[in-house]
């Protein structure tokens, strides 16, 4: 079975000093975001290079025996070939599979290693029914939050920047540090490719704008710059 020989390479791959590095830095004590995570201690440069080796010859029914693994590394390598796949086979059926294990997705890297890829995309070219990220922004669970404004990086990237900041609006009063840090990331990937629209965003609705979120948000300004928007010294009407 093709799933069990994908975890047998990630467990040859595995070492202990990665393992304690990784639930350190994915928060797995009680009470952080990742508790109760496991973790083998495989480095991502690995588990992408697994996922490439069993992209082309594992099935989607095999695959749900990965994506639903308790184990990390496990679904970071099933969310990997599933974008393998989404380039190369039926994007609508990947995308719907996408869906039906979103529980999956519970960690910020397994969000940006595969939303912007299947389910940005998709809803780029199938905009009729990019609503669905209004429905994700609102959501009780952190991670499909999280989904809702990283997946507008593919829009971002095509120069399409209306959902991303409709998005990013809906977030700000988000209570959680992981969403202001994905806000500010969308934010700063606008600025490069439109310095105003992010100024004008920044200002006219500052007060509402996490500290974390700015601060990403105008990471690409010279010092002076940064400091005004630190400041907020501006006419928040323009």
């Amino acid at each position: 079975m093709i799933a069990k020989e994908v975890i047998n390479a990630l467990k040859t791959l595995a070492t202990e000093d990665r393992r304690k590095t990784n639930e350190w830095f994915f928060k797995t004590n009680k009470g952080q975001y990742g508790y109760g995570d496991i973790f083998l201690g495989v480095r991502v440069p690995d588990v992408r290079n697994v996922a490439k080796r069993f992209s082309q010859t594992i099935t989607l029914d095999e695959l749900t025996d990965l994506i639903k693994s308790p184990i990390h590394e496990v679904r970071l390598c099933a969310l990997i070939i599933l974008v393998n796949k989404y380039k190369n086979e039926e994007p609508d059926r990947i995308y719907e599979y996408y869906l039906k294990y979103l529980n999956s997705v519970n960690n910020w890297d397994l969000v940006d290693t595969s939303a912007p890829h299947i389910v940005g995309d998709y809803l780029y070219k199938n905009p009729e029914k990019s609503d669905i990220l209004l429905e994700f922004s609102c959501s009780e669970n952190l991670w499909v939050r999280r989904i809702s404004i990283v997946s507008t990086f593919a829009f971002i990237k095509n120069n399409e920047f209306n959902k991303t900041v409709e998005i990013a609006k809906l977030l700000l009063n988000d209570d959680h540090d992981l969403i202001h840090k994905a806000v500010g990331w969308m934010l700063r990937e606008i600025y490069k490719r439109d310095e105003f629209l992010i100024k004008r965003f920044l200002r006219q609705n500052y007060a509402q704008i996490p500290r974390t979120t700015l601060r990403y948000a105008i990471e690409r300004m010279d010092k002076e710059e940064r400091l005004l928007f630190l400041k907020g010294n501006f006419d928040v009407s323009n």
